[in-house]
């Protein structure tokens, strides 16, 4: 028997709709508000008043104040709601398939680069956060594992196919993609020293492949 299909005007779409406004509107009050105010200053009540949304609800779509902080950084990370990290998506699948590792670290700097564009706002956040929550700490924490673990892969493909350049580990080579390929460095270029994004994504591209890949060094 086929399943049912359920268009938008369905009770079951409605009511799926209307979440989705729901947590939306969380999102932008939450983060509005954490800005302002600072994440340890700010509460669910101040969050419900400013998105319309009843306490209630907003404990149910996050269950708390650090749960909404961890969905705005994922949704920031990956740019939507799908749980699935960031590393084990196809995207990220598909540039490790790649036979030319030139090609594999260039598009590692387009991820980097749309990445921290997306999180432009909510990973200085969650540094701010961390400095008095002991939560936001763990999960800053979290993060940078995650990210060591992504970037990691990266270095594990370049050793595996034996384009890494002489001398240099697998493990110092993992060490490079995760400065050269950090929040803080595109903080850096980016918000401090003015360069656009598209600069960005070609130095880092140019920089990656100049210090890891056999007879790229100049």
């Amino acid at each position: 028997m086929a399943a049912e299909v359920r268009g938008p005007d369905s009770p079951k779409g409605s009511e799926q709709a209307r979440t989705r406004l729901a947590r939306a509107a969380i999102r932008d009050a939450a983060l509005a508000l954490f800005l302002d105010r600072g994440y340890a200053a700010t509460t669910i009540g101040m969050i419900s008043e400013r998105s319309g949304v009843p306490a209630p609800t907003v404990y149910r779509l996050f269950t708390s104040k650090i749960g909404l902080l961890k969905s705005l950084v994922d949704q920031a990370l990956t740019g939507d709601d799908d749980p699935v990290p960031l590393q084990h998506r196809e995207q990220v699948g598909e540039l490790l398939a790649r036979a030319d590792p030139r090609a594999q670290l260039a598009g590692l700097a387009g991820i980097v680069r749309q990445v921290n564009g997306r999180a432009g706002a909510a990973h200085p956040l969650l540094v701010r956060a961390a400095d008095s929550d002991a939560e936001a700490a763990g999960l800053l924490a979290h993060y940078d594992q995650d990210r060591q673990r992504g970037q990691g892969l990266f270095a594990r493909a370049l050793a595996d196919a034996g384009a890494l350049r002489s001398g240099l580990t697998e493990r110092s080579a993992a060490d490079i993609i995760h400065a050269l390929a950090s929040p803080d460095m595109y903080r850096l270029l980016v918000a401090e020293r003015g360069w656009s994004p598209d600069r960005f994504e070609r130095w880092l591209a140019d920089t990656l492949i100049t210090q890891l890949i056999e007879g790229e060094r100049r």
